[in-house]
């Protein structure tokens, strides 16, 4: 099949698959690595999160021309004696861990970004291996990071186990006798209750209720959180991160 192929179109596909640095093999790997991070980039982008498809393309191309620079240098300077030129791809990914950090959004003890910072992380991992000329490796490490990223998240969603945890925090003018009815009413609504904890002041005959639970994605919380004031007299309801009780 190569044999059957132009002259031209030979050399090209030659300097591709070349261990030393060339123009055309260069060009390909960036064009190759753009086209990987935009395919990543757009599935963030749809999510909401600001690193989209730019940001997901710029750094795996940079990540290539930094292992194309790290080739270029011992291939043309073999007398180097000053220096390692492999530092170059080596600083990579200490480099990206700032971007990644930049990506990391913390509201009130609620991290978020984390996955975003991980597929940061992983772009410039696949950089990296389009700049050695790894190609099948990249490609098919950039449709892993898409099937982790679409289809192991509709898992999370149907087994709960993308559900955010709360804590419902319910001043009671009554000493409440029973916790089932609390549970029965988040059951209804969409959450599930994980634990409790509850002071009762019989001076006062008010008991403080701390509501731990997991609330799906999707959850009517202004619902469920009415149907709860209507469970025992009510005189205050708080929703809250866990890490606020």
């Amino acid at each position: 099949m190569v044999q059957c192929m132009p002259e031209f179109i030979f050399d090209i596909w030659q300097d591709i698959l070349s261990d030393e640095v060339t123009t055309c093999g260069s060009v390909f790997k960036l064009v190759l690595s753009m086209l990987l991070g935009c395919c990543v980039g757009i599935q963030r982008k749809r999510k909401g999160q600001p690193a989209g498809v730019r940001t997901f393309s710029l750094i795996c191309m940079g990540a290539t021309l930094a292992m194309i620079l790290s080739i270029y240098v011992p291939q043309e300077y073999l007398g180097l004696k000053n220096g390692d030129p492999g530092r170059i791809a080596a600083q990579v990914i200490s480099g990206v861990g700032f971007l990644g950090a930049g990506a990391i959004i913390q509201m009130k003890g609620s991290v978020r970004g984390l996955t975003t910072a991980a597929g940061i992380w992983m772009v410039a991992a696949i950089g990296m291996g389009v700049g050695v000329g790894l190609y099948i490796i990249s490609i098919v490490a950039t449709v892993l990071i898409l099937i982790v990223l679409v289809q192991v998240e509709r898992i999370e969603h149907v087994t709960s186990m993308g559900a955010d945890s709360r804590i419902i925090r319910i001043e009671s003018t009554v000493i409440i006798p029973d916790i089932e009815p609390y549970r029965t009413v988040l059951e209804r609504g969409g959450a599930k209750l994980k634990s409790f904890y509850l002071t009762y002041d019989y001076e006062r005959t008010i008991t403080n209720l701390n509501l731990v639970v997991l609330l799906r994605e999707g959850t009517d919380t202004l619902k469920v959180l009415d149907s709860l004031e209507h469970v025992f007299p009510t005189r205050s309801i708080t929703l809250a991160n866990q890490l606020n009780i």
